[in-house]
């Protein structure tokens, strides 16, 4: 099937170029980047200037072009792979409102590993309960643009819904905040190249339980979203997360 990369030029558009290279389900046809050029295939400005009959959009750019993706995407009956982060409220309204009409595909992360953690943090809490402080502390290099993580959310989400999502998140802290309540604490850290590293720390009386995940390489993300596009062809309309495609 032919596929559209949204930042195509981008450090995750370069991981998926190369891992594409001779793949037999999916063939790139064309890039949307606000710098053009510099592949082997047409890279458009903007969405509205596509030729192509694409198949499927996997976008690792930024919100920015969110709303033009989706209306070019509904408009083309085109199914999306959403692998950005920092999408504000409005956003994620227009991704539901979107996935009423075309399959759209979005998680914060496209990890197998993540997931598998996703999962892990929820049975950690269902089985600790209240009697354990949940922090969260996330890493990731000097160029990333939003915190905290959407990797950090999902695993923060994931608590919480052992608690019917009745904890607040509390992101950072600073000066004289008092004792600690019944927050879920989160943390960002940023510096260096580190790829991206998250850590939920549940905190009890004499004893901590940690779970975590590092990441060596950007090219695990690319792996994920190329087999959620593959995954995601010919379904219905809805949102669609790894759990779909991992059944775990």
């Amino acid at each position: 099937m032919n596929c559209l990369i949204c930042g195509i030029n981008g450090k995750m558009g370069a991981n998926l170029v190369e891992l594409l290279k001779g793949d037999k389900e999916l063939n790139i046809v064309c890039g949307v980047d606000i710098n053009c050029g510099g592949q082997s295939v047409p890279v458009y400005p903007s969405f509205d200037k596509v030729k192509e009959k694409v198949d499927v959009v996997i976008d690792f750019s930024s919100p920015v072009v969110l709303k033009s993706e989706l209306l070019w995407a509904v408009k083309n009956g085109c199914p999306v792979v959403l692998a950005s982060t920092g999408y504000s409220a409005d956003d994620l309204k227009l991704i539901d409102e979107t996935a009423k009409k075309i399959a759209v595909f979005k998680t914060g992360n496209f990890s197998l590993g993540i997931n598998l953690l996703v999962k892990l943090v929820k049975k950690a809490a269902q089985t600790l309960g209240e009697g354990f402080d949940i922090e969260i502390i996330e890493k990731h290099h000097n160029q990333k643009v939003d915190a905290p993580s959407g990797t950090a959310l999902m695993l923060a989400e994931s608590a919480n819904s052992a608690f019917d999502d009745g904890k607040p998140y509390i992101n950072g802290r600073e000066g004289i905040v008092g004792k600690r309540g019944n927050e879920i604490g989160i943390h960002a850290v940023r510096g260096g190249t580190i790829v991206g590293e998250h850590e939920v720390l549940f905190a009890g009386e004499d004893e901590v339980i940690t779970l975590s995940h590092s990441a060596r390489s950007k090219r695990v993300f690319a792996v994920g979203a190329i087999r959620a596009a593959k995954w995601l062809l010919g379904k219905p309309a809805g949102k669609y997360d790894m759990n779909d495609v991992l059944d775990i």
